[in-house]
């Protein structure tokens, strides 16, 4: 598998950052929705701590992943007609906005109750804001909310990525499978062996 993306399919990299971040995302927010239901102890306290520990971990993969796309090159879109290829590009805009909202919103939920926030109990990180009761209610709902809003963005991008696979036929969808190689290969420019 390549280490960088080519014309026809993602590289190692892009695709592990893919796929990582989308099953800590889901992952973490069906954990999160589980803990709700916890009654008050310290294994709710501890089950929080890695929730807040594994959404750090997002945010912290999310500017690598940028960096990474900084470095590498993207392959081409599939053709298709100008609407959707911006209702694309707007999916993944939002998609990435919501994957740095979510977890900031998170860690300044927190510093608004004026928890500490670990990350896995080795470090300490600063807080976002001073300690107030009623920002906190807000930035919980925000949380909450954000997170909602990322299940939907995410339906229109798996609902995309089939409709593509399923109606168009093309390679989108194969070619970021973690096996996953284009149907089509490129065409071998004159003058070069296949």
């Amino acid at each position: 598998m390549p280490l960088r993306s080519e014309p026809t399919r993602w590289s190692t990299v892009a695709k592990t950052f893919h796929w990582t971040m989308a099953l800590l995302i889901l992952g973490n927010g069906a954990f999160a929705l589980w803990m709700d239901g916890l009654k008050p102890s310290l294994h709710k306290i501890n089950m929080f701590a890695l929730h807040k520990s594994v959404g750090l971990t997002v945010l912290a993969l999310f500017f690598l992943r940028l960096a990474w796309r900084a470095f590498d090159r993207r392959p081409p879109d599939e053709p298709a007609p100008a609407w959707q290829r911006v209702a694309a590009h707007t999916v993944h805009g939002f998609l990435y906005l919501l994957i740095v909202c979510i977890p900031l919103s998170g860690w300044a939920f927190n510093s608004a109750h004026g928890f500490p926030l670990q990350y896995f109990k080795l470090f300490n990180l600063p807080a976002l804001v001073d300690k107030n009761d009623d920002l906190s209610h807000v930035l919980g709902t925000v949380h909450v909310y954000l997170f909602w809003f990322l299940l939907l963005v995410l339906l229109a991008h798996v609902g995309g990525a089939i409709k593509h696979h399923v109606v168009d036929r093309d390679d989108t969808l194969r070619r970021m499978l973690p096996f996953g190689r284009a149907k089509r290969s490129t065409p071998t420019p004159p003058g070069e062996t296949p």
